[in-house]
């Protein structure tokens, strides 16, 4: 029983240091005044700074007026990813829309935020 429980304690153990965790280079991004119509895509960039594969399960925005798009493919230990994220710039007016990002990281969730305004 006691060596069940000490392999038990190692495999937990290995699979706490060998997590993926990745970071990016900002977290809010601002589109400042931009005019209505104009270049609505922003791209947030990330590392993994890890030392496993990092999987990009989710990006779930806070409204249909701004949409993300996550990588598909794994980003290995290293390399960069980027969540694309575009909003609506025909709608005038200040913003502010958060992203929530759920991956396979030690911290299975991520806050993303963009603001601006849309000028007339």
């Amino acid at each position: 029983m006691k060596i069940i429980l000490t392999l038990a304690t190692i495999f937990f153990m290995a699979v706490a240091v060998n997590a993926q965790e990745f970071k990016f280079e900002t977290a809010s991004i601002d589109y400042g005044k931009i005019d209505k119509g104009s270049e609505k895509k922003r791209v947030f960039e990330f590392t993994n700074v890890g030392d496993a594969p990092l999987i990009i399960k989710q990006v779930v925005s806070t409204c249909g007026c701004a949409v993300p798009k996550k990588p598909e493919k794994p980003i290995m230990p290293g390399n960069k990813g980027k969540i694309e994220v575009s909003y609506n710039t025909n709608i005038v007016g200040g913003f502010s829309k958060m992203f929530t990002v759920i991956s396979n990281a030690k911290a299975k969730r991520k806050a993303l935020k963009i603001k601006g305004f849309v000028n007339e």
